[in-house]
């Protein structure tokens, strides 16, 4: 069942998404060569529930943590551990919040020190994908139209786009219907309509689209061991313009 938020429901799914954006922007400040991932993930959860909310990741269907942080080949759902972060890495943070019973979702691939053109390239693209996306989430649109404007600005940059993982609905729970993938057609699937809150997510590889399971159950990697990055943002449908409910306002030296 697809729900529609009124404006009272917006608002808190709008203070939860901003909390969200707090905690990267607080990410951005602390991260760097030579911090574990597990370290980062608990300044993470400091942060949150020092805000009067709670880590949505944290024990969701098992997951043991409060952020996703995935490095380099790591698409997604990578586990916060002892693993050092490096100059040259890219680092794709995953959070979610749950505040007054509803819940923000957002990513940001951050690049640590200098990285190679072709990466900061893939950074770049993923990125415009993530508003080429938004561009199309707009009442009356339909949710390929949102897949397809993902897909086609990546594959026109040479990049290919995960099929296996997608976007979702956000409210009272931190996944609702629609899905919404990054690759489809125009003019197909659930048209969209004011009030949908949905997390548009692009997870863009920059080899071959297709992606491994680890043994954990939960880490995603690229197949041919190439760069991924993943962007994502909460938004809900308007009439005429998407309102962005998550933010990356608050991120040091935003790419």
């Amino acid at each position: 069942m697809v729900w529609l938020k009124n404006e009272d429901e917006l608002a808190l799914v709008r203070n939860s998404s901003r909390l969200v954006g707090k905690t990267l922007g607080f990410i951005s400040e602390i991260i760097g060569p030579g911090k574990t991932t597990l370290w980062l993930n608990q300044q993470a959860e400091k942060f949150i529930r020092d805000h009067n909310a709670l880590p949505a990741f944290l024990n969701y269907n098992g997951f043991p943590a409060t952020l996703c942080i995935s490095i380099n080949d790591k698409v997604v759902h990578g586990i916060p551990s002892d693993e050092i972060i490096k100059d040259g890495d890219i680092v794709s943070v995953d959070c979610g919040v749950l505040k007054d019973g509803f819940y923000g979702d957002s990513a940001y691939t951050f690049a640590v020190g200098e990285i190679p053109e072709a990466v900061q390239k893939l950074l770049r693209v993923t990125k415009e994908c993530l508003y080429r996306g938004i561009e199309k989430a707009v009442s009356g649109n339909r949710v390929g139209d949102i897949s397809h404007a993902v897909q086609s600005h990546a594959e026109q940059n040479g990049f290919s786009v995960v099929r296996e993982l997608v976007g979702h609905g956000v409210g009272r729970h931190l996944h609702e219907k629609p899905e919404v993938p990054n690759f489809g057609k125009q003019g197909y699937g659930m048209k969209l309509k004011k009030g949908l809150v949905i997390a548009i997510e692009p997870m863009i590889n920059m080899g071959k689209k297709e992606i491994i399971q680890w043994k954990d159950g939960w880490t995603i990697s690229t197949a041919d061991k190439q760069p991924s990055a993943h962007f994502e943002h909460t938004v809900v449908v308007r009439d005429d313009k998407a309102e962005i409910l998550s933010t990356f306002e608050f991120i040091k030296n935003e790419i």
